[in-house]
């Protein structure tokens, strides 16, 4: 298959993730430790179009009201209510675990992956396709490459291997549960899972609203520290 085709492949994985013109989705996240001991916490995540997004956390009390808002132009935001006040995330800080959980503040960016990354196919079967992804020429990341499982039948990602400098595997990200709400295709559970800390955070997401027109107001530093 020619690049043309697997850039193809990889449009339409952004085209599926970012169909809505926006959505709004409250996620229960249970982080697990390596000793299998589970915390939960609830958040409330906003997004429109592909390059905005808003996170804050409604519980425990302890965690609530931390969050965190992607801008386009890797513009990344963090808001800690103990502190009183944001501040920006460097690129040598984006590899950094978001709030305990697995994912990074790379992981938690809005983004489309055809703006990211350059696509090479590796596997193909009847069900799925196998992109790795390289990162573009200008692009700060701290992974060197992605391995992306598509579903062939609706273009959906079902899993992402995330590889370190060392070309490691060190992360790795399955989405299930996925189902059609109205006219648009969501994983309603997602799982990352972190290889190196034997660690693990699922996303269960147990409320959806798209295209509510959500005001371009929620993604600002102000809304942050409501």
């Amino acid at each position: 298959m020619g690049q043309a085709n697997e850039m193809k492949i990889l449009q339409n994985v952004d085209n599926i993730l970012n169909a809505p013109k926006d959505q709004i989705l409250t996620i229960v996240a249970h982080i697990v430790d390596r000793r299998g001991n589970e915390n939960t916490r609830e958040l409330n995540m906003f997004q429109k179009g592909s390059d905005k997004r808003l996170a804050k956390f409604l519980t425990p009390a302890d965690q609530k009201g931390i969050g965190f808002l992607s801008l386009p132009g890797d513009n990344l935001t963090l808001y800690m209510p103990a502190y009183g006040k944001t501040r920006k995330v460097g690129g040598h800080v984006k590899n950094t675990k978001f709030a305990g959980t697995d994912y990074t503040y790379e992981d938690m960016e809005a983004k489309r992956y055809t703006e990211r990354y350059d696509p090479k196919l590796i596997e193909t079967n009847n069900d799925n396709w196998v992109l790795e992804l390289i990162p573009k020429d200008g692009i700060r990341t701290d992974y060197t490459k992605l391995h992306m499982t598509i579903r062939r039948s609706d273009n959906y990602p079902i899993k992402i291997a995330y590889f370190d400098k060392a070309g490691v595997m060190v992360k790795i990200l399955e989405s299930s549960n996925i189902q059609k709400t109205g006219d648009y295709w969501l994983a309603r559970q997602t799982k990352m899972t972190d290889l190196k800390t034997k660690t693990s955070t699922k996303m269960d997401i147990t409320n959806v609203k798209f295209d509510t027109g959500i005001d371009d107001d929620i993604f600002t530093e102000r809304y942050l520290m409501r």
